[in-house]
């Protein structure tokens, strides 16, 4: 990889170690065929999930090294930016989404137990960020870790496959940009240890354990009549529109956004591994089948569906509403109304109605 691509290669890796906005921590061009500084496109994958064993290994040992060597860089990033709504190119939405869809395969193929450890090093992390939402070097290196462990436990192939989908999408323009927002010597060094801890994590394959998607015939039912009801809904959104990568009253990423993002990784780690593992495994065919609109069949759909409701079925339910409490208050209250008028009005009404429906029966449990 050349020299030039140091500074992305590191926001990178620091985004995925604090879990933050993937599409501006992938921002790295394509490289030789290696277990690759890949790790920020594998957050947003396995960004959803706990309790760690104790490890005194060669990853262990690397990402102690990795963390003194790039934790300077880490200070010098500014946290608070709005780079996470900036498409770093000119791809689609469709394009950003199969990249997206490798990123979820590569989440879905990780040891259950090193992904919950990996949530919880990230929950951690969030806990003792400072004033510039810099967490601390113990639980920067222990993010460091968890992530390489993480890593180690996926086939190369769709390490790989992250990488190269997401170094295609951003502009080589993007790395010399980012160079510039920090000091050169640190990115540097940051990605030197890079490289290193690469190797090793290469080095140091783990076999995955699998996880069983429970079997749950009531949720699997109602998911069938919640793709029946909000179907025509689906159909009317227009999921090209940039819509997503707007502000909805965003400044920024704020203490209290990494608190709903906390609550999100704390949702996902007290879910099913297999359930979650079903909802990701759909994800992925269904953006593999989808049309040249983005909408995914009514099957693939129902699917998703059926997948997610086992995984908030099987989580604590003071989590769920955790969730829900804390990102409500992130959204300005004039969305709802300003995204009902971009749809029709009573597709979208039967998907509510729907949707209750399908939250009730989700309620009862697995």
């Amino acid at each position: 990889m050349a020299r030039k691509t140091a500074a992305s290669v590191c926001f990178a890796i620091v985004g995925a170690l604090l879990g933050c906005n993937m599409l501006t921590s992938t921002f790295v061009p394509p490289a030789r065929r290696s277990v690759s500084p890949a790790i920020s496109a594998a957050t947003l994958a396995a960004g959803t999930m706990g309790a760690a064993p104790a490890f005194a290994d060669a990853i262990g040992d690397a990402a102690k090294k990795l963390a003194t060597a790039s934790y300077p860089f880490l200070q010098e990033v500014d946290w608070n930016s709005k780079l996470s709504l900036t498409n770093p190119g000119k791809a689609s939405a469709a394009e950003w989404t199969k990249a997206i869809a490798k990123a979820i395969d590569m989440g879905a193929s990780m040891d259950p137990n090193l992904l919950q450890a990996g949530v919880y090093a990230h929950h951690n992390a969030i806990k003792s960020v400072d004033g510039k939402l810099v967490t601390s070097p113990e639980d920067y290196e222990k993010v460091v870790a968890a992530l390489g462990r993480m890593i180690a436990s996926v086939p190369e192939a769709k390490t790989m496959a992250v990488y190269d989908d997401f170094g295609k999408l951003v502009d080589p323009a993007v790395p010399k940009y980012l160079m510039a927002t920090v000091k050169e010597a640190d990115a540097q060094a940051a990605y030197k240890a890079l490289l290193e801890f690469k190797d090793v994590v290469k080095a140091n394959p783990i076999v995955a354990k699998a996880a069983a998607a429970p079997s749950s015939p009531k949720i699997d039912a109602a998911a069938g009549r919640l793709a029946d009801a909000s179907y025509n809904f689906l159909k009317g959104i227009d999921w090209s529109s940039p819509l997503a990568a707007k502000a909805s009253g965003f400044s920024g990423v704020t203490l209290d956004a990494l608190k709903a993002v906390d609550s999100a990784l704390l949702m996902g780690y007290s879910t099913n591994m297999g359930a979650l593992k079903e909802a990701a495994d759909a994800h992925v065919k269904a953006i593999g089948n989808m049309d040249a609109k983005g909408v995914a069949t009514k099957a693939d759909y129902q699917a998703i569906l059926a997948g997610l409701g086992k995984v908030v079925a099987s989580a604590n339910d003071r989590s769920v509403f955790d969730v829900y409490n804390a990102f409500k208050p992130l959204v300005d209250p004039r969305v709802p109304a300003y995204l009902m008028a971009s749809v029709n009005g009573n597709d979208a009404v039967e998907a509510y109605k729907g949707f209750l429906e399908f939250k009730d029966v989700v309620k009862t449990g697995l």
